[in-house]
């Protein structure tokens, strides 16, 4: 497996646990979805649109747009430390914008080179070193996209955790392998030859 198979792996992965995520989210209505939380972003609502719209900028500072704005949010308009939702109503919103995104990170990474990994990615930050134009290797963009999905996963598994949820989202990587392969250890033997 090289560079380009691991990071198209690690986006695999991201993509099936934000299905997950969505599924998990779908049994709770708004009062819990929206509970406030001293984690994450602040509850389970806010801290998934915040994984949406990581997945979004950095995509567009990957396809060569360094000030990217999420759809529907507006600059300005967002008063105090209110968070940006990117135009989205719902979950089943969330989950139709989130498959659109996913298609275009799919083209991207189909069309993905190793010796684009070392290509310098330019974006305007809004966290860390807010501000300032910074430029990054295209190979640790993408590691980013999928590290900071792990993180945002286990602070939304911790809430929907304290909320009560009792069916959490399996969201190991393994899962996915073991669910892809589709059988057992020692199945392989009892199989008709």
């Amino acid at each position: 497996m090289d560079a380009v198979d691991v990071i198209r792996r690690l986006h695999e992965h991201r993509v099936w646990v934000n299905a997950q995520l969505l599924d998990a989210c779908a049994s709770l209505d708004e009062v819990p979805l929206r509970q406030a939380f001293a984690i994450g972003q602040g509850s389970i609502w806010r801290s998934l649109l915040h994984l949406y719209a990581a997945e979004y900028v950095w995509l567009e500072a990957l396809l060569g747009n360094d000030d990217p704005l999420l759809p529907g949010d507006v600059p300005g308009e967002l008063p105090g430390n209110q968070k940006a939702t990117g135009g989205v109503t719902s979950l089943d919103d969330l989950r139709t914008k989130w498959a659109a995104l996913d298609s275009r990170w799919v083209a991207l990474l189909a069309a993905l080179r190793e010796d684009a990994l070392a290509d310098v990615v330019y974006k305007w930050s809004t966290s860390s070193g807010r501000g300032q134009r910074w430029g990054t290797t295209r190979g640790d963009v993408l590691l980013h996209v999928c590290t900071h999905a792990q993180y945002t996963t286990a602070q939304i598994v911790n809430m929907l955790r304290q909320s009560s949820v009792t069916a959490l989202p399996d969201v190991m990587l393994i899962s996915l392998a073991r669910k892809q392969l589709g059988r057992p250890a020692g199945a392989e033997s009892s199989q008709p030859t």
